[in-house]
């Protein structure tokens, strides 16, 4: 299993014996925002990543190495080469599904079909 973000930065941050309490607080977010983020539940902004990487002493170039989502650049293209995806994405954002709903169906077996 290879590290994600969150994992780097909750290992840097016991590294320098930091807690989260006092971590988020020197970032000026709140540790259950921080804890998220470690947790791979939400994704910090390119200025919350700065201050990460300054706090850490990690340059912000390395730390973006351990980011596994799509660039948003690929999704664009991908819209582009696949009207259906696109259409897909946008009936999702309408609906206003939450993003655990979405990983929770990303996540789930396709059924099996039926043999003839």
């Amino acid at each position: 299993m290879s590290t994600s973000l969150g994992d780097r930065i909750r290992e840097l941050r016991n590294k320098k014996d930091i807690s989260l309490r006092e971590f988020a607080k020197k970032l000026e977010h709140s540790a259950a925002h921080i804890s998220d983020i470690e947790l791979g539940r939400r994704y910090p902004s390119e200025n919350l990543l700065e201050k990460i990487s300054t706090l850490l002493g990690e340059p912000i170039e390395k730390l973006k190495t351990y980011d596994s989502r799509v660039p948003i650049e690929e999704l664009k293209k991908l819209t582009e080469l696949e009207p259906a995806f696109g259409f897909a994405l946008r009936k999702l954002a309408h609906k206003k599904i939450s993003a655990e709903d979405i990983l929770r169906l990303a996540n789930t077996k396709p059924p099996r079909e039926a043999e003839p």
